[in-house]
């Protein structure tokens, strides 16, 4: 989680507080990115599939449409429940997820909750990774 966290903190005006009881970090009061770490009911739900071991990150994704791409891909650690169903978000098994691919997904949900303003100065100076 400490890299994750390293990854959030370095995008501009990002502040980290709590919802729900678990870590969040917010970009202008909104949330892109929290700890979450599975429920009894979560759990349950997996059946007999194994269930993602090791810190989950939730991130978010602009739309529905880029969660289904996001999920296309096949990213290993990069994965989707039922409680997150027509929900625009994805999470990440910090344990497995190629780096880059954490990197690209810090960023995406960063862009996806900016002001686009802020969004704009942010692409413009750092490019479209």
């Amino acid at each position: 989680m400490d890299d994750a966290k390293d990854l959030i903190t370095a995008m501009p005006e990002v502040t980290e507080g709590t919802r729900y009881g678990r870590r969040t970090w917010f970009v202008h009061g909104k949330s892109f990115a929290w700890e979450r770490p599975f429920a009894k009911a979560d759990i349950k739900r997996f059946g007999d599939e194994p269930v993602p071991q090791g810190p989950i990150l939730a991130v978010a994704v602009e739309d529905l449409a880029d969660k289904a791409a996001t999920l296309g891909t096949g990213n290993d650690g990069v994965f989707t429940i039922a409680h997150f169903d027509d929900y625009p978000a994805v999470l990440i098994q910090l344990d497995v997820v190629d780096p880059g691919i954490l990197r690209e997904s810090i960023i995406d949900a960063w862009l996806a909750c900016a002001p686009v303003q802020l969004a704009g100065s942010y692409l413009s100076e750092h490019g479209a990774d």
